[in-house]
């Protein structure tokens, strides 16, 4: 794999702190509550209503509400400060009880009743549909009460075990190895420059870059939210000026594109998101896209694609599409990919330098000062721990299950697969995992271990991929903060969460059905996403499974082919490799109508943007989509604040 141009840029953006400050106090704290009590509800709204929830705005409008109250109060927001408040934001914002929301919809599914599953779903995923609790639309109710705890318990587990096996591979890979990580300044940039605020002159452009994406995204989102939000709760159909989640276009081109899914979604958003990515990736991206266009009604004219008949919609086409053919590619494709981040890997192993092994070794125990290091045995004791803690739970909820398949899980795939995608993270800014690992082993269970259940599917497998904790470890180096900020924070915020989380889980069920015209992003694409989960868990029953009538071990090893003759064609010829793993997305068959608006943006960022500022729009275009997103957050609170208090008057009248 040559170095790739636009990876390089990203690794200069940013150098390396030569000190580190404590970054955790009495600002953070209330900005804890400030973000699970007021961004989480509005993030958890936009996500039933438009598939993305408030994403970077909640981070930024804390960090910018809060150094704004403190130039007030004649203080200021440290750098460490601001990217702690950023962290928080960002932990909070995962409302782990949304899960929960999901849980109920599946039990009742039409996709659970088609498929003759829903007696199946364990009663810890979610209560049988005896349950009064579905008629009453609560969560507090005796049956939801081991769900939740069981909740608790996996998400209390998994705030440990972040700081287990992820920081010992960190500590490896960049302080022993020293790789550069080049997709980490992006994450560190944003919260370096709002801290730099103070200095008008230095950090200036940042807040008018800021201003401009933050007004489209008001503009845009009162428009694309806050107007449908707000007339749903007064009409009886809400007013949509734009099409939420897109333009449905595939009874108009069914005739000249048989089994193509097509339409388009007029997210703003996803102009701004071109910018940021990397180029070839979106391109990529659109390749892959046009290669459907021309291959599905080759594929359907020859009777592969046979389950896809005119009259089908985009949710609809795509399913039947994944179920005859693109699963199985799609699988090739990855392994594909594993495949060649692998070989990677192994040929960069072989051309270490000649240093002695213990020489570099040492680095593991000698961190450098200030940062807040921890013991390397402590990481590893909490991952032998926590690994052990998820065997024992998930035994006892899943005894038929055998227990050598947890045991490799967590302590022979996890080790192996988190190294190789730290080092790809660390060299080429690229995360890699290997596809349907945990699914083939699920099926090998049920075929030749006497395992027959769907209870595994739900149950907590100690299978991760610790890659990605590598690169936020570093996104906290680079910030200059301190270590034991980031463990006190994830100490405090747990609560805070886990409170938050399920109050406002309660409440958004309690306004309306979800799905329900309420929600339309979930009414219309959540049946799809059941569809697929449920054909998949279904593998692992007695008899004949729907997963063994879709899954095609030719049309994999086509996938897989395909995949690695396409990667080594675009090395040869000194193409940039971003461009493989733009087709692969391209090609794995998910809804294709954003497709547009983002290749429109990374157009105009290549060809215009960079043209005009040189390789510094690296640092405008996250700056504005950060922007954007606050401005599409804030009506989106907007929208659900109106339509929670109007929601809540109409319930206390009756």
């Amino acid at each position: 794999m040559k170095e790739d141009r636009e990876l390089k840029e990203y690794r200069e953006l940013l150098p390396p702190p030569d000190h580190f400050e404590e970054g955790f106090g009495w600002k953070s704290v209330v900005g804890a509550f400030f973000v699970g009590f007021i961004m989480m509800p509005g993030s958890m709204y936009l996500n039933l209503v438009i598939g993305t929830g408030v994403g970077p705005a909640a981070r930024w409008v804390t960090v910018i509400l809060f150094a704004e109250v403190a130039k007030r109060a004649y203080t200021r927001l440290s750098q460490q400060e601001v990217f702690v408040l950023y962290y928080m934001a960002g932990a909070a914002l995962a409302s782990p009880f949304s899960g929960l929301l999901w849980n109920q919809y599946l039990v009742q599914s039409e996709a659970a009743r088609i498929l003759g599953l829903t007696h199946l779903i364990p009663s810890w995923v979610a209560p049988p549909l005896s349950s009064e609790s579905y008629l009453e639309r609560t969560f507090f109710h005796r049956d939801w009460l081991v769900p939740i705890l069981l909740m608790v318990g996996f998400e209390l587990i998994q705030a440990v075990d972040h700081f287990g096996l992820g920081y010992a591979l960190y500590r490896l890979t960049s302080d022993v190895e020293k790789l550069p990580f080049p997709m980490a300044p992006v994450g560190a940039l944003g919260t370096m420059a709002l801290a730099e605020s103070a200095n008008r002159q230095e950090s200036g452009w940042r807040w008018r870059v800021f201003s401009i994406g933050g007004v489209i995204g008001i503009v845009f989102g009162a428009l694309y939210v806050l107007i449908p939000s707000v007339s749903g709760v007064v009409l009886s159909e809400p007013i949509r000026i734009l099409p939420i989640p897109w333009i449905e276009l595939t009874h108009y081109t069914e005739d000249m594109l048989p089994a193509v899914a097509t339409g388009i979604q007029l997210d703003l958003g996803l102009l701004f998101l071109g910018m940021v990515l990397p180029f070839w990736a979106v391109m990529g991206g659109f390749v892959g896209f046009l290669i459907t266009l021309i291959i599905n009604p080759i594929l359907y004219r020859k009777g592969i694609l046979y389950h896809w008949h005119k009259g089908m919609e985009t949710v609809d086409t795509v399913f039947a599409n994944n179920f005859d053919f693109y699963m199985s590619f799609g699988i090739g494709l990855g392994l594909a990919i594993a495949v060649a981040g692998i070989i990677h890997v192994m040929a960069m192993l072989r051309s270490r330098d000649a240093k002695p092994f213990r020489k570099r070794i040492k680095k593991l125990f000698t961190p450098p000062p200030g940062r807040g290091d921890f013991n390397i045995w402590i990481a590893i004791g909490i991952y032998v721990a926590s690994t052990t803690a998820y065997i024992i739970l998930c035994n006892y909820l899943v005894p038929g299950f055998p227990v050598i398949f947890l045991v490799a899980y967590g302590f022979i795939y996890t080790p192996i697969i988190s190294y190789i995608s730290a080092r790809m993270e660390g060299v080429a800014g690229q995360f890699v995992s290997l596809p349907m690992v945990r699914e083939a082993s699920f099926i090998l269970a049920s075929r030749y271990f006497g395992y027959h259940g769907i209870g595994i599917w739900y149950a907590p497998i100690p299978i991760h991929n610790y890659g990605k904790a590598t690169v936020k470890f570093r996104e906290i180096e680079l910030t200059g903060t301190s270590f034991k900020s980031i463990i006190k924070a994830e100490i405090f915020v747990f609560p805070v969460v886990m409170i938050s989380s399920l109050l406002f889980s309660q409440y958004l069920w309690q306004l309306a059905p979800i799905p329900s015209n309420q929600y339309p992003y979930a009414q219309e694409l959540w049946h799809l996403h059941a569809l697929n989960t449920l054909l998949l868990q279904s593998a692992t029953l007695e008899g004949n499974s729907p997963f063994f009538q879709a899954f095609k071990i030719s049309y994999v090893l086509w996938g897989l082919g395909l995949g690695l003759v396409t990667y080594w064609t675009l090395a040869t010829m000194n193409l940039p490799i971003m461009l493989i793993y733009g087709v692969t997305r391209g090609l794995g068959q998910t809804t294709p109508h954003g497709v547009f608006l983002e290749v429109v943006g990374a157009l105009l960022a290549k060809y215009y943007f960079v043209r005009k500022y040189g390789v510094k729009w690296r640092l405008y275009a996250p700056v504005l989509l950060a922007g954007f997103s606050c401005g599409m957050g804030i009506m989106g609170m907007l929208g659900m604040g109106f339509t929670l208090i109007m929601r809540s008057l109409g319930r206390l009248s009756y």
